[in-house]
């Protein structure tokens, strides 16, 4: 009987190998080097050098007054106005290219920045290891790409976020609030929330014991499978966006790093600090959002005095990748809305 047991266990962990071996036969996905991803540079984004760290950064043409100290001082010499700026933050596993729809209906207009934050899309993981993947420290680094982009001379400067990065924009405006102006908060992580459905993407990342096998094997069903569980409309989710998605986490540190991410929570940005916000801020949110459910959109709006809210009721946790033109509208009438003079 027990010479059995052994048979069987044995024969259990061949097969265990066995399937093993196939899935990484199947779906061998090694990390690929920036160079290797060359294609989702975009003509006007760029490499800046942050925290030994190379940033990639984008930036509409109205940016260009700001590329130095002399053409800022050149430009209010001649009488010029400096344009508004407004600053977008991507969400977990995204990228800046997640804002391209805002960016096209922003650029005529204003200043529009964004950039892949450490662990995500061209920039990659902290060089520092020791770093962790907290909103203070992500505000850290975002503050850092504004100064080195000379962007507090911006007559206004708006910070606009999805999901983590909604969480980052709040938290870098009671960080860092000499540099904020106005928030555009959109399905903004800060308030507890019990997912509907988390992206199989997050829930496979989260177990370290599978950090050695996830960053080796990657199968493409995985990362189509979690931009569907992000969209309201499924027929939106194309060939195409899911290339853009799966190609950008095989960049070289970026699986790991999302391991780390989810295991970094911080306690100190609790949503107490929320109701610390005094400034102007437009909330955005899907009603169909799974991942961070809209009664935290009413939240949001109940604990910043100074806040507007506009639910889209066919949109999921991206409304401003799903549906840019209508979402981009709303923000394009809040940033004209006037500051008041205290």
């Amino acid at each position: 009987m027990a010479q059995r047991l052994v048979k069987i266990i044995i024969y259990l962990v061949l097969a265990m190998m066995i399937l093993i071996a196939a899935l990484i036969a199947l779906y061998w996905a090694p990390d690929r080097s920036v160079a290797e991803l060359k294609q989702w540079q975009l003509p006007n984004s760029k490499f800046i050098a942050i925290q030994g760290m190379q940033a990639h950064v984008l930036q509409s043409d109205k940016c260009d007054v700001y590329r130095s100290r002399s053409s800022i001082d050149q430009a209010v010499s001649a009488g010029k106005s400096l344009p508004e700026a407004i600053v977008l933050l991507h969400g977990t596993s995204a990228s800046l290219h997640t804002w391209q729809g805002w960016i096209k209906e922003l650029s005529d207009e204003y200043c529009v920045v964004s950039m892949d934050l450490p662990g995500f899309g061209l920039t990659g993981p902290y060089t520092d290891e020791s770093t962790k993947y907290s909103s203070a420290n992500y505000a850290k680094f975002v503050i850092q790409v504004l100064n080195s982009l000379n962007l507090k001379k911006a007559p206004q400067l708006t910070l606009a976020g999805n999901s983590l990065g909604g969480k980052i924009a709040w938290r870098t405006a009671i960080l860092y609030p000499e540099y904020v102006q106005k928030l555009i908060l959109i399905d903004a992580a800060g308030y507890p929330a019990t997912p509907k459905h988390i992206p199989l993407g997050f829930k496979l990342a989260k177990y370290p014991a599978l950090t050695p096998v996830l960053i080796r094997i990657l199968p493409r069903e995985v990362i189509k499978k979690s931009i569907l569980s992000v969209y309201a409309d499924d027929t939106k989710v194309d060939e195409a966006l899911v290339d853009h998605y799966y190609d950008l986490t095989l960049r070289q540190g970026n699986r790991k790093a999302l391991n780390r991410r989810l295991r970094d929570t911080d306690n100190e940005s609790n949503p107490a600090q929320i109701k610390q916000l005094d400034l102007p801020t437009l909330i955005i949110w899907g009603a169909q959002d799974d991942l961070i459910p809209v009664e935290n959109a009413a939240l949001f709006h109940k604990d910043i005095a100074n806040s507007q809210l506009k639910i889209f009721d066919d949109l999921g946790h991206v409304p401003h990748e799903e549906d840019p033109v209508a979402t981009v509208k709303i923000a394009k009438d809040f940033l004209k809305q006037p500051l008041k003079v205290s």
